[in-house]
C-alpha cells in the first residue's frame, strides 16, 4: 500500500482524512494520523481499516523520523514554524511534502535539495493561501493566453459566520484561529500599490480604510487591507501591474467597531499587565482610561473615543459584557492582546449549531487591443458542522487533492513552491467543484481602482 503520513489531528484535518479515507481503497492508500493527543487522531481514524492513529511529538527526533521514513509522503498540518523540522527529515528520507502553510525563509532554503533530490514541496494549498492562488492564476494564464495584460489585480478572502448562524451584533465569531484575529494588521504598515502609487496605512489607520464588496445572495461586506501585498509581484509575474491589492473581509462595520480596540491599545501583544489574573472585564477596560474621582468607566470610554450612547458600536460594546465587575479574565501575566482574546472567546466561540463560511472575491482588470476590461471572481462555501466546517473543507481538501496528485505522478516538478502552475492549479480546481467550492467568473465594467478612503 501507499502510505501518508498526516502530522497534526487539528481542525483543519478533518475534511483533508477524510477525503484519504474515501480514497482509500480505490488509490491503495494507507492512512497513518500522528499527533501530540493519541485521542485526537484516533478520533479522525474511527474504524477505518486504511488507517492508523500513533502519538508523535516532533520534538521527539527519534519518533518524528521514523514516522517520516516509514511514509511515502508527508502531509504537515502542524503550525508554520513547526514544518522545517519535518521538512529536513523529508529531504534527508527523500519523501515528498505537502503543507498549507505560507513559504518561510528556511523552507525556501530546501528548494535546492529538494530539486536535486526530485522532491515535490508544495507549500501554500490550503485557501488563502491556497485556493486564491489557484483560482487567481486560472484567470490570470487566460488573460495573458489571448494577449491581454493584466492591470489591476485585488484579492479578498475572510472566514466568517454564515447567514444562518449570524447572531450578534458583531457579525463575527471565531472560525480560525482567534489569537491571529486578534493580532491581525500588525507588524508594519500594510503596503499595495494603487494605480502605480505606492501606498501604506500604518496598523493605528488599518481599520479605517476599507473596501466594500457585493456578493450576489450573501449582501455586502467590507475589507480591509492585508499587511504586504507587494509580495505577490514576483510570485504572480506582475512586476509591472499600476494596482495590486489584498485584503481580509468582513461585514460592514465590524473593522470600524475593532478600531475601538486599536485605539485603546487593548491588541497590544508586547507586554504584560499586573495582576492580570484577578482583574475583572471591568478592570481591564478600565487600565486603558485616564483617572476620574467621579466618572463612570463607560462614560469614561465614551469620552475618550467619542462615542455617542446612540452609537451602535456602544451595543456592540455591551453585547461582549466587557463593563462587567464580577467577570474574571483568569489569565497570569497575560498580554492585552491575551486579555482581549479570552473576553471576545466568551462572546465568539461558535455554538455546536453554528455554520462557518469561507467567502473569496477577485478583481482582474486587463487591457486588449486598447481597451479596458474587468472580471470579478467570487466563491462562497458553507461549512455543514463543527466538524467538516467550511475552513476545514477549503483547507484541507487542496491540501488532500495535491497530495495524491503528486503520489500519482501528475505533479511532477520538484522543488519548494506554491500552487501557481498548470499541472497543479486545473486538476484541484476542477476537482474542488465537486464539493460545492465553484468560483463564478462574470465580465463587469472596467471600474479600476476604487476603495474607499484611499
Amino acid at each position: 500500500m501507499r502510505k501518508i503520513l498526516v502530522i497534526g489531528a487539528g481542525r483543519s484535518a478533518s475534511n483533508l482524512i477524510q477525503y484519504f479515507l474515501d480514497k482509500s481503497s480505490q488509490e491503495n492508500l494507507h492512512i497513518t494520523i500522528g499527533d501530540l493527543s493519541l485521542d485526537n487522531a484516533k478520533k479522525l481514524v474511527g474504524n477505518q481499516p486504511n488507517a492508523s492513529a500513533i502519538a508523535l511529538d516532533i520534538f521527539n527526533e527519534e519518533q518524528r523520523k521514523e514516522a517520516v521514513q516509514n511514509a511515502d509522503i508527508v502531509v504537515s498540518m502542524l503550525p508554520a514554524r513547526f514544518h522545517i523540522n519535518v521538512a529536513k527529515d523529508c529531504i534527508t528520507y527523500k519523501k515528498h511534502m505537502v503543507t498549507a502553510s505560507y513559504v518561510s525563509n528556511e523552507m525556501q532554503a530546501l528548494d535546492e535539495e529538494a530539486k536535486v533530490n526530485n522532491l515535490v514541496f508544495m507549500n501554500e494549498i490550503g485557501v488563502d493561501p491556497g485556493i486564491d492562488h489557484m483560482s487567481a492564476m486560472k484567470v490570470i494564464d487566460e488573460i495573458r493566453e489571448k494577449n491581454g495584460k493584466v492591470i489591476l489585480f485585488e484579492s479578498f478572502t475572510g472566514g466568517l459566520i454564515a447567514p444562518e448562524s449570524d447572531n450578534n451584533l458583531w457579525n463575527y465569531k471565531f472560525t480560525w484561529n482567534p489569537r491571529n484575529v486578534v493580532l491581525a494588521g500588525q507588524g508594519g504598515a500594510a503596503k499595495f500599490i494603487q494605480e502605480g502609487a505606492y501606498k501604506y496605512i500604518p496598523y493605528h489607520k488599518l481599520f479605517r480604510r476599507t473596501e466594500f464588496l457585493q456578493v450576489e445572495g450573501y449582501g455586502k461586506f467590507e475589507a480591509y487591507a492585508n499587511r504586504d501585498s507587494l509580495k505577490y509581484r514576483s510570485v504572480y509575474g506582475f512586476e509591472n501591474i499600476p494596482t495590486l491589492y489584498r485584503g481580509t473581509m468582513r461585514r460592514v462595520g465590524f473593522s470600524r467597531a475593532w478600531n475601538i480596540f486599536v485605539q485603546l491599545g487593548m491588541t497590544d501583544d508586547s507586554y504584560v499587565i499586573e495582576g492580570s489574573e484577578d482583574m475583572s472585564y471591568r478592570d481591564f477596560v478600565n487600565a486603558f482610561l485616564p483617572y476620574s474621582p467621579s466618572d463612570s468607566v463607560e462614560l469614561k470610554l465614551r469620552h475618550s473615543l467619542k462615542i455617542d450612547q446612540d452609537d451602535i458600536i456602544w451595543d456592540k460594546l455591551l453585547e461582549l459584557d466587557l463593563f462587567n465587575p464580577d467577570k474574571k479574565i483568569g489569565l497570569k501575566n497575560a498580554t492585552p492582546a491575551q486579555m482581549l482574546q479570552k473576553i471576545l472567546m466568551d462572546s465568539w466561540t461558535l455554538e455546536e449549531s453554528d455554520k462557518d463560511m469561507i467567502v473569496m472575491y477577485h478583481k482582474f482588470g486587463y487591457e486588449l487591443n486598447g481597451k479596458k476590461y474587468q472580471i470579478d471572481s467570487k466563491m462562497v462555501c458553507i461549512g455543514d458542522d463543527q466538524t467538516f466546517t467550511a475552513m476545514s473543507k477549503t483547507v484541507g481538501l487542496p491540501v488532500a487533492m495535491a497530495t495524491l496528485q503528486i503520489l500519482n505522478g501528475k505533479i511532477v516538478t520538484p522543488g519548494v513552491q506554491i500552487p501557481i502552475k498548470k499541472e497543479t492549479y486545473l486538476p484541484i480546481l476542477e476537482e474542488l467543484e465537486e464539493f460545492g467550492i465553484i468560483f463564478n467568473e462574470q465580465e463587469v465594467p472596467y471600474l479600476g481602482y476604487n476603495a474607499l478612503n484611499s
